[in-house]
């Protein structure tokens, strides 16, 4: 076993500073207009692209990190950028996780690709799990996917809610209930391909925060898809199902399996936004002057601003650790994903709103980032899985004990 060490090597040094670079000179300088037009960046994400940033092969090369932390460095840069142009370019990967989450390889040759297009050609994907009356309550899905054996083709009706990208997307990965007796292990994920019929989006929903990023109700109306676009095929399907039927442990359930991939890189969007804003209102407090003297020479202002940076360091840290946990296929004994992404968010909201503090009146204005970095970071805990589902993830993992 080699010795501990939490200094990053020469490639994950070489990808923070190129995401940074884009970060800054491409994201910052668009990042008030898409706010403002609440519309996807598509030039952004052209130009993303167009340097390989934006595509599978950056995201596979991400993944393969035998130390789990690149997907999670890019991550935070990115969203150190701008969150809304940040989950407008990383949204995409959720519903690439997915495939891969429970996808076999050939599933993942065929659809990962699609979800992103080409760099002349861009497309986006979606992944749609959270549904109008069942949000964290993954078991509340009502969402129905029947087989039609005659014609080898699963039949899927039902609305979804929340979706990133849902109704622009090239791609569509939905989970849905196949055996509604099981419950949560009753589910399935399904790739709808590109122009099926039957899938529609009434468009856009306006949002308090992360508006450059597109997110809609999907509905489902007698969607019909191959066979071969469930993921994982029908036979392992059958087996799983066939298990939970006689009471044995039935393995990962489709949307849970996906968010248990994500929470570390939700923790990093989170850590990226909140340095963003300590950054800002660490310069503006040593520019700022008042009553004759810079705003940080007070130890109200200056004990923020050293709050900000230890809480902002320990949440990155819960996040790296989960990261490679979860590529070195270390269980979760204590509910470490879901701790990383607990934490992280938090400290997002608690530090954007700091920063207003520090920049005073001039933090409540558009003048200022702040104000919009503090209206992304709300949703850090709320979506993939609140804040009270993180600490019930924590809290049975550590009693051992089915707390509700």
């Amino acid at each position: 076993m080699g010795g501990f060490s939490l200094e990053l090597n020469e490639d994950q040094v070489d990808l923070r500073e190129w995401v940074h670079g884009f970060a800054k000179d491409v994201m910052r300088s668009a990042a008030s207009e898409w706010d403002e037009r609440e519309e996807t960046p598509w030039p952004v994400i052209q130009e993303a692209a167009k340097i390989g940033l934006y595509g599978f092969e950056s995201l596979a090369t991400w993944f393969a990190d035998p130390v789990g932390l690149s997907l999670a460095i890019a991550t935070e840069e990115l969203f150190w950028g701008d969150a809304g142009i940040a989950l407008a370019l990383m949204g995409t990967g959720l519903a690439a996780a997915g495939i891969f989450a429970s996808g076999t390889p050939e599933q993942l040759a065929e659809w990962v690709p699609e979800c992103y297009g080409s760099a002349d050609d861009p497309k986006v994907a979606a992944f749609c799990a959270s549904e109008p009356q069942a949000g964290s309550d993954v078991a509340g899905y009502r969402t129905r996917a029947v087989y039609d054996e005659a014609s080898d083709e699963w039949v899927l009706n039902g609305q979804k809610a929340w979706a990133t990208n849902g109704g622009i997307a090239n791609v569509h990965v939905v989970t849905a209930v196949v055996d509604s007796a099981l419950g949560s292990r009753g589910q399935a994920g399904f790739v709808i391909p590109p122009g099926t019929p039957g899938l529609s989006s009434p468009g856009k929903i306006k949002k308090h925060g992360m508006r450059a990023s597109h997110t809609a109700d999907v509905f489902l109306d007698d969607v019909r898809v191959p066979g071969r676009c469930l993921l994982g095929g029908k036979e392992r399907l059958d087996a799983r199902l066939a298990r939970a039927r006689e009471g044995q442990k039935a393995g990962g359930q489709a949307a849970m399996a996906t968010f248990e991939t994500t929470r570390p890189t939700v923790g990093a969007m989170a850590v990226g936004v909140a340095r963003a804003a300590y950054e800002y209102s660490l310069e503006y407090a040593k520019d700022r002057s008042a009553f004759g003297r810079k705003i940080i020479e007070n130890q109200a202002i200056a004990f923020d601003l050293a709050n900000m940076k230890m809480e902002i360091d320990a949440a990155r840290l819960l996040v790296w650790r989960a990261a490679w946990m979860g590529r070195n296929n270390v269980p979760f004994t204590a509910g470490e994903g879901s701790m990383s992404k607990l934490k992280a968010g938090e400290v997002s909201v608690w530090a954007t709103e700091r920063a207003i503090h520090i920049l005073g009146g001039a933090g409540y204005t558009r003048e200022h980032p702040v104000e919009r970095m503090h209206r992304d970071a709300k949703i850090f805990t709320i979506f993939e899985g609140t804040s009270e589902i993180q600490r019930l993830v924590v809290a049975r993992a550590i009693s051992g004990i089915h707390i509700k």
